[in-house]
């Protein structure tokens, strides 16, 4: 009954979130090829995480976007540039969240979209497509494998491929998460969290955070181990692969970052951490309990920053100021996630 309650809470605080944008939501229907598929959504101070880390919390609300997660920024901007009512439909390789935002966006240009996802991918996941339009086919174990898929759908049957990080209109796209923070934010951020999966988020956000005069900001990269690919790559000083995905955070299972990613990661101000997929469980259960909102493991690996007191040990180490500005966690969403989703992953992980 409590878990039911929570739920309740949590659709109840993403209704309210949901009434900042309204109007946009209103015109959604009417859509043009020149109009945004994604929506401005609110930047919420938290006063529960703000009290554990002793500075500031904001959170960046991206799981209120139509279709989930962050990624319809990106995917959206992309296939408005590269997609249109003659194309002969899109296709995307994803463990979710990607998948969701293109079968959102060709919903809405009335093309067809095929989504190849691995067969981790969870039945709640491949439901959600279907009822977006999409046509799904489960290829292979990991991320890698169901992309060469889609490579292959695109170059075979003439459908535009989206890819789900590596490309520059997709950063372009993730970089508008900044501006919106910008017009909320009075002050500059004392760090930005992000959770990193191939890293097109991370890239967006370096590339928003040096157009509004931000590039000196820390950027606090969040990953589980098993899925961390650009932690493992910073640490060997090249492109790493790795071998599987181990991490139950399955929509952060690219094996290789992408290469813009490591690039910046060179440039001094990103900060890489790795988190258990068990405190990334904790998080979002402790974001539930704290915030009405449920979302699933991947975003944890960002909120775990405050929760497992990653921000605080970094200011130890001097890696972070004391005092420390504002502190941005963009809350990146996500769709493989439900109360019974909550429960198998508890079980699983908390054997």
């Amino acid at each position: 009954m409590f878990d039911f309650l929570l739920y309740r809470a949590s659709l109840r605080v993403l209704y309210s979130v949901q009434t900042h944008y309204s109007r946009n939501m209103l015109q959604e229907g009417a859509m043009s090829n020149s109009e945004h598929f994604h929506v401005n959504t609110p930047l919420l101070e938290s006063l529960d995480m703000s009290k554990r880390i002793g500075t500031s919390v904001y959170m960046k609300m991206d799981n209120a976007q139509p279709s989930g997660s962050f990624k319809i920024r990106g995917i959206g901007h992309l296939c408005q540039k590269v997609a249109g009512p003659g194309s002969k439909g899109v296709v995307c390789a994803s463990g979710g969240n990607a998948g969701m935002a293109t079968a959102y966006v060709a919903r809405k240009l009335n093309i067809p979209a095929i989504i190849i996802v691995p067969s981790s991918t969870p039945e709640l996941v491949i439901h959600k497509l279907k009822s977006q339009g999409a046509t799904v086919s489960v290829v292979g174990k990991v991320w890698d494998d169901a992309n060469a898929e889609a490579l292959l759908l695109a170059q075979t049957q003439g459908l535009t491929y989206v890819p789900p990080f590596d490309h520059p209109l997709l950063w372009q796209g993730h970089a508008s998460i900044i501006r919106e923070i910008k017009a909320c934010l009075l002050t500059k951020p004392g760090a930005v969290v992000v959770a990193v999966g191939g890293g097109g988020l991370l890239c967006g956000v370096v590339e928003g955070l040096k157009e509004v005069g931000w590039g000196d900001v820390p950027i606090v990269t969040m990953e589980t181990r098993g899925a961390d690919c650009l932690n493992a790559s910073m640490n060997a000083g090249k492109l790493v692969t790795l071998p599987d995905i181990t991490s139950e955070a399955k929509t952060l299972g690219a094996k290789t970052a992408c290469s813009q990613a490591f690039e910046y990661s060179k440039e001094g101000n990103i900060i890489s951490e790795v988190v258990m997929d068990s405190e990334a469980l904790q998080a979002i259960e402790l974001f539930l309990d704290e915030e009405r909102v449920l979302v699933e493991l991947a975003c944890g690996a960002a909120l775990a920053a405050v929760y497992s007191g990653v921000i605080q040990r970094l200011q130890e180490e001097g890696r972070l100021p004391r005092p420390l500005g504002p502190l941005v966690v963009v809350v990146c969403g996500g769709s493989s996630i439900s109360l019974p989703q909550l429960q198998h992953l508890k079980s699983k992980l908390q054997r």
